[in-house]
């Protein structure tokens, strides 16, 4: 490329050209620096932390943790403003060009401000916070329990319901509880009761890494309920900067959950429309959850389906559409039940109550297969290589499967299950009514008319093997 040529000279006896005007300085976006801080406070502060934090022009945190800060910090203290989040640009708009000094609770990446922060500047295009750590209660709490932190399950209830808590219950887990305040070990405790871990062994580490460092222990079987400052047990008077530490321990009576899909029936409260636990084993199968997944689980009936996809990992998501709106009622009571309060319910029928969605990446219809739209509307809301599965005990809903698998290819099977049950003096089959299970990937390809596979299947290497 020629090089741009130079300047024409003035000509002669031209006025020489004054110097451009400077444009006006426009500040900047604000400069954000989030600062982990402990119970120790200032003392417990490492030197850079300490620096930033003298020379911010802004100082924002909660109450409690701008009194910790020293004179030295003179930069104007600002507490969060509730509800945080919808607030933070204001507030960054407000000191534009500063040096802005966020406070968090040790490792603010760890359910503290720092996501917050961080997906907030990236929505208005400005670079990340620099962010400086402090150790993470879970840290100290595992430091002072000789728990590896790698084998401790960590459940957070701030800002979370309680019911969440249910999901990580199982006989000899060690779970860490992120505590909301004062009051959640007593809620824990009750929880813990309800659903039949009363042996299991509460620890309350309360100011951790502070001059104030408290532990106190029980059962949830005898804590304290409901919590009364008469000083008569340290249990009563908790402070609210707490972790509470679970040695899981479920009563012989209490029933017993296990971690994968299938289970047992008596876990829901139902009228009959439940997905019996094998075929809600194999539909949960086919359904193929991984994390981070949305599920759409179309007649809800009691919810088991979107329950136990959500139960596979915390973040997968679903949405339960049930028409009836005692149904409806009955699968949030059992969503609480089973410790996925998160899980979605949308009173109405599908089609119509579809719209709005957000796209899942899998869809089951367990009922309602002939209202008219139905399939296509779930097809077309799919992404490609989305799932989805249907099932069916009636011959109208099966014809239709059977078109849709002649068109789209995918599984077509028969689920039948038999129980062991007493004929007189000697025991019998009984034989649950079959389900026609279809089950599909949709593909990334437009889609085209698909002929199922002909190809015969080899035979069984052994009885038994054939199922």
């Amino acid at each position: 490329m020629s090089p741009a040529p130079p300047p024409a000279a003035p000509a002669p006896g031209a006025p020489e050209p004054s110097p451009a005007a400077p444009a006006p300085r426009v500040p900047g976006p604000a400069r954000v620096t989030v600062v982990g801080i402990g119970a120790d406070g200032w003392d417990g502060l490492p030197a850079a932390s300490r620096e930033v934090l003298r020379g911010a022009g802004a100082l924002v945190g909660g109450a409690r943790q701008l009194a910790l800060l020293p004179a030295e910090c003179a930069g104007a203290r600002i507490p969060w403003p509730s509800p945080l989040r919808p607030a933070v640009p204001g507030l960054l708009a407000a000191h534009a060009g500063r040096e802005v000094c966020v406070l968090a609770s040790g490792d603010p990446m760890f359910y503290g401000i720092g996501r917050t922060l961080t997906e907030v500047l990236a929505e208005a295009g400005a670079a990340p916070p620099r962010v400086l750590p402090h150790p993470s209660s879970v840290s100290y709490a595992c430091a002072r329990l000789g728990w590896p932190v790698e084998d401790t399950e960590v459940v957070t209830l701030v800002g979370r319901p309680l019911a969440g808590l249910a999901a990580a219950l199982h006989d000899g887990r060690r779970l860490l509880v992120l505590s909301a305040g004062a009051e959640t070990p007593a809620q824990v405790a009750g929880l813990l009761r309800k659903r039949g871990f009363g042996p299991t062994r509460m620890r309350v580490l309360e100011q951790l890494g502070g001059p104030r460092e408290r532990q106190t222990e029980g059962t949830a079987a005898d804590w304290p309920v409901p919590p009364v400052a008469d000083g008569t047990d340290p249990r009563h008077a908790i402070d609210p900067l707490n972790v509470i530490a679970l040695d899981c321990a479920r009563a012989p009576e209490a029933l017993r959950l296990s971690a994968a899909p299938g289970l047992l029936d008596d876990a829901y409260e139902h009228d009959g429309q439940l997905t019996k636990r094998h075929v809600r084993a194999a539909t949960l199968a086919a359904l193929a959850p991984a994390p981070g997944e949305l599920l759409w689980d179309i007649g809800g009936g009691s919810g088991s389906i979107g329950i136990e996809w959500m139960r596979t990992h915390r973040t997968c998501r679903a949405v339960a559409v049930e028409r009836d709106a005692v149904r409806a009622g009955r699968i949030t009571r059992n969503a609480d039940a089973l410790g996925v309060p998160a899980l979605r319910v949308v009173t109405g029928p599908a089609p119509g109550a579809l719209a709005g969605l957000p796209a899942p990446h899998a869809v089951f219809i367990g009922g309602g297969l002939t209202a008219p739209g139905l399939l296509e509307a779930c097809w077309a809301a799919l992404p490609p290589g989305g799932r989805l599965v249907a099932n069916t005990v009636t011959l109208e809903s099966e014809a239709l499967l059977a078109d849709w698998y002649r068109r789209h290819g995918g599984d077509l099977v028969r689920l039948a299950v038999a129980h062991a049950v007493p004929v007189g003096g000697f025991t019998g089959w009984r034989q649950a009514m079959p389900v026609t299970q279809w089950s599909v990937t949709k593909p990334a390809a437009p889609d085209a008319p698909a002929t199922p596979s002909t190809a015969t299947p080899s035979a069984p290497s052994a009885p038994g093997d054939a199922q």
